[in-house]
């Protein structure tokens, strides 16, 4: 089966390490929109210049730019075997465009893995961070809105993706490697694959 996946989480939920090792475990690209953007921006390709010019000024790529930037991700020859995007979609016109490019390729996802901690923990992990990397501007205040800001903006996302009936929750409490097991155990129960297939 070729994976094709989503993960998303709140910040601090460990969803850059898990989605680089889950990738890594099973083959497959890694897509992260923030990855994208810093290689085409390296790079000065059109799409980078134009991402430059908004993100130079503070400002937020618009999402065609963003859409623009995942399709051109997607048509490269490591997807072949499989992705996981990590960053995108963020909204439910992202949503809609992310279906569209895959229609395009005759695929649709097979799972979205959502990362689930309980926001008290996420405010102990940000602030433990904050206090290791010295991160003065992280308080618990910008935490706090921060993750109030995921919540309401990522809800509309999962709501979609629990009625398509391809919405995973994994609980990401716990080491690295204690969360991986958990999540490649329940995707594969979830996506009803054998130890044989995999």
């Amino acid at each position: 089966m070729k994976a094709r996946f989503v993960m998303v989480g709140p910040p601090g939920a460990g969803k850059g390490t898990q989605a680089k090792v889950l990738t890594e475990k099973l083959n497959i690209a890694n897509i992260s929109t923030g990855a994208i953007f810093r290689s085409h921006i390296a790079e000065q390709t059109e799409l980078g210049k134009l991402a430059a010019s908004y993100i130079d000024n503070g400002n937020l790529v618009p999402d065609e730019v963003t859409d623009a930037l995942v399709r051109d991700r997607l048509n490269q020859d490591d997807v072949e075997q499989g992705f996981l995007l990590d960053g995108y979609p963020r909204n439910l016109h992202q949503v809609e465009a992310l279906d569209a490019i895959l229609a395009e390729r005759g695929e649709k996802l097979n799972a979205v893995i959502e990362l689930s901690i309980p926001d008290e923990d996420i405010v102990g992990r940000l602030l433990y961070r904050a206090e290791v990397e010295d991160r003065a501007d992280d308080t618990e205040e910008v935490i706090r809105h921060r993750i109030d800001v995921y919540h309401s903006a990522t809800a509309p996302l999962t709501d979609v993706y629990r009625q398509r009936g391809i919405l995973l929750t994994v609980d990401g409490t716990g080491q690295i490697d204690e969360v991986l097991d958990r999540l490649v155990r329940e995707l594969k129960s979830f996506l009803n694959i054998s130890d044989e297939e995999q």
